[in-house]
């Protein structure tokens, strides 16, 4: 990226995150589009672009704003796996990156701005180490300050680690294998907008320390943008519409709903019933503006949002002066909480956890370490054992629509549940997890009901999790004049659609676990953020002890449905011995024992069946295969060979040993077939081994209780009467080099 800078126009603004430099760099790429930068820090380097349709789409009633990733694997100098070697949809994680970017942009645009916005990131290059989230949203923002979109940026953001008990900001990919969080921010040069956190049981001073850590360390790219806006920002476009209804419409709708909108929200706790009264409210107002207003027209739409806004005011009103809340609750009141699990028949775990009118269905299911998911993305990580799935159905929210598969928010909600929890399953658990919860009703914070009702379908599948976690969301109403503030628990759907902050807080008795959070607010003091945690903590206690009451700790047995998975650690240099020539070995152990070997390059062999015994067995057997002989232990073999000076004895598969024939009784034998025929079981001990690795044996030794140094001195028959030790020698790598049989029958390799 040096060489850009060679191009004429190419101007460059340096500052810093942490102790790291990132460089930002405009002039040469993308010179069409509205606004365009690439952000650089080490070797990674990210190109975004910031572009507005100057017309309006024809009935549109939102803001149209896109944030694009493209996650070209070309960056990290890899070709796409799939059938045609290029990128298709996002990754869950691209998709994810898009959300984090688009959450502290989307609130800074004008309010009614109803053109189309793009924002499009692409990774140009990823050293593996430098992460790329944060210079994403850096980027984004740049792009959108020197462009010609009306915005009210800059944005700046940071990343913090907790590495050894000292917070690290903007951590590398190795740092974050050694931190217990992770942490990101974005915001203002005035405010936070948004949080994003994963951590492992971390108490609430810590997080609170890394938000600061995060907002203070943001300020330099800030500052930077700040002064690219000033030296080379287009002028903005103003000349866009905006949307918003007619005063008159508002002034007359105000005089005649006011009254009736504050009633429906003050004399009812039912939401049907609330609904209801509202849109007779609705109905009545349509009906008396029906004659145009001094001879203007009245748009249905203009009084939809004017009728919103009197209840958002209504709603906001009575929580901040009389501290009530439209379902009549207190602000840290929990709603009613029920429990159930193991209500399905045949899943390996499930969990039912209701909260108000929120229901969440869990199920869990346990799979083989082959069953990960293989991860192609720029991200370190290579694959997942625990894996996290959330459903949102139109029925949930009594509505219908068509379903096409997973939209970002489902995908997002998943990731947030799955952070929550996979820091308290354990690392020496063999299995591959995946929850998928189902929100079959919602009001209010499906995504905090996914972690109650995935720690429940852990607890009954018989996960030995560390730690039960329980979530939920905090919400916020704040009088932007006077300052007056009042902090929600378990907030509603509505209180979530009309209040300034979306707080949700996961965790174990033991801190926090997971965090997220988006800001609506200007100038949010830190102070109302440490009575939000604490507050959180209360509650999650709460929903925790409700939880605990029907099932206080994991079930002893998993699941009888789920997969019985052995684990065998070998020598990594023997993993060719269980694999075969060709992978014959491992095929032929997985359909004579009916099971799933899966093989890790460090020696772990994982071993899973319906059939335990069967498991076991062929545990067994791959201790077996890879077993060293030692002197001084004992044997059970099968006889292979009979020479007139002793008997070969298979000891383990591919290694035999002689048994002279003075030592094959404790007593003299004349003839070796008096002790030994081909086929028989003897039980030897290992006396010997020699240089060349030819096994020595006594059945003498084990009839009369010696040790190997005893028998040896006992052994007449010495190193006389040829033979030897017989041992397969692997030649070639972990899959499949051929095995060739030294000493055998006719000196024929054995099959």
């Amino acid at each position: 990226m040096d060489q850009l800078r060679l191009f004429e126009g190419a101007q460059v603004y340096n500052t810093t995150l942490g102790d790291k430099e990132l460089s930002i760099e405009t002039g040469v790429l993308a010179q069409q589009a509205g606004g365009a930068v690439t952000v650089r820090c080490g070797d990674s380097v990210i190109l975004a672009t910031a572009t507005m349709d100057r017309g309006v789409r024809p009935g549109i009633n939102f803001f149209p704003l896109t944030v694009d990733f493209e996650e070209k694997l070309y960056a990290a100098g890899r070709i796409p796996g799939n059938l045609f070697r290029r990128e298709g949809r996002p990754s869950e994680q691209g998709i994810l990156l898009c959300r984090l970017v688009d959450r502290p942009l989307r609130p800074l645009f004008p309010k009614g701005m109803r053109n189309e916005v793009q924002v499009v990131l692409t990774a140009l290059s990823s050293d593996g180490e430098h992460l790329i989230d944060t210079l994403a949203i850096i980027a984004a923002s740049a792009a959108l300050s020197i462009s010609d979109i009306s915005w009210s940026g800059p944005v700046g953001a940071a990343s913090v680690a907790y590495v050894d008990g000292e917070l690290v900001v903007n951590p590398t990919a190795s740092d974050m294998e050694l931190s217990t969080l992770g942490l990101q921010v974005a915001g203002t040069a005035d405010n936070i907008l948004m949080v994003e956190a994963g951590a492992s049981e971390l108490p609430e001073e810590i997080m609170l320390d890394g938000l600061r850590l995060a907002y203070e360390s943001m300020q330099p790219a800030i500052q930077t943008i700040q002064q690219m806006e000033a030296d080379i920002g287009k002028e903005k476009y103003t000349d866009f519409p905006v949307f918003a209804p007619a005063e008159h419409t508002v002034e007359k709708v105000d005089q005649l709903a006011r009254d009736k909108v504050y009633a429906a929200v003050s004399e009812t706790t039912d939401r049907s019933d609330r609904k209801a009264r509202l849109a007779e409210v609705r109905t009545e107002t349509l009906e008396a503006l029906a004659e145009p207003i001094n001879a203007a027209e009245v748009d249905a739409g203009d009084v939809d949002d004017t009728l919103d806004s009197l209840h958002k005011d209504a709603v906001r009103r009575r929580i901040l002066d009389d501290k009530v809340r439209p379902d009549g609750r207190d602000p840290e009141t929990v709603r009613p909480i029920q429990v159930q699990v193991g209500n399905l028949p045949r899943v390996h775990g499930s969990g039912l956890f209701m909260r108000g009118e929120t229901h969440v269905l869990t199920i869990a299911t346990l799979g083989t370490p082959g069953d990960a998911q293989r991860m192609y993305t720029l991200q370190p990580e290579d694959d997942k054992r625990y894996i996290h799935h959330y459903n949102f159905p139109p029925y949930s929210t009594g509505e219908a629509y068509p379903m096409r598969g997973p939209k970002r928010r489902e995908i997002g909600h998943g990731a947030l549940a799955e952070r929550a929890l996979q820091t308290v399953i354990p690392d020496e658990f063999p299995y591959t997890l995946r929850l998928v919860s189902e929100a079959v009703s919602s009001n209010g914070s499906t995504s905090m009901a996914s972690v109650c009702g995935s720690t429940l379908a852990l607890m009954d599948a018989g996960v030995p999790i560390d730690a039960p976690v329980s979530g939920i969301a905090m919400g916020l109403v704040q009088d932007q004049e006077t300052g007056d503030y009042v902090v929600l628990s378990d907030i509603q759907g509505v209180e979530d659609h009309l209040g300034d902050m979306d707080f949700k807080v996961a965790g174990s008795g033991h801190g926090i676990t997971a965090l997220q959070m988006d800001l609506k607010v200007k100038g949010l003091d830190f102070e109302i953020l440490r009575i939000a945690l604490e507050q959180a903590r209360q509650g999650r206690m709460h929903i925790m002890e409700k939880m605990l009451e029907v099932l206080p700790e994991a079930r002893e047995e998993l699941s009888a449905y789920a997969p019985r998975i052995l684990t065998v650690n070998v020598d990594p240099e023997k993993i060719g011995k269980i694999i075969g020539p060709g992978g014959k070995t491992v095929r032929a152990l997985q359909e004579r024992y009916e099971v799933k070997i899966d093989i890790d390059d460090d020696g772990s062999v994982f071993i899973s069946g319906q059939n335990g015994l069967a498991a076991e067995e062929a545990r067994r057997e791959i201790e077996s295969l890879t077993e060293e002989v030692e002197v001084g232990k004992i044997y059970t073999g099968q006889v292979v060979r009979v020479e007139a000076y002793g008997a070969f004895v298979n000891l383990l598969p591919g290694v035999d040993g002689l048994v002279h024939i003075s030592q094959l009784a404790d007593y003299r034998v004349n003839n070796v077939e008096e002790i030994a025929n081909v086929g028989d079981e003897l039980t030897t001990m290992v006396i010997d081994i020699d240089p060349a690795g030819k096994i020595r044996l006594s059945r003498q030794a084990v009839l009369e209780g010696w040790s190997a140094e005893e028998a040896r001195e006992r052994d007449r028959g010495g190193r006389r009467g040829g033979g030897g030790g017989r041992e397969r020698e692997r030649s070639g790598g972990r899959s499949g080099g051929r095995e060739r049989d030294r000493g055998g029958r006719n000196g024929r390799p054995r099959r």
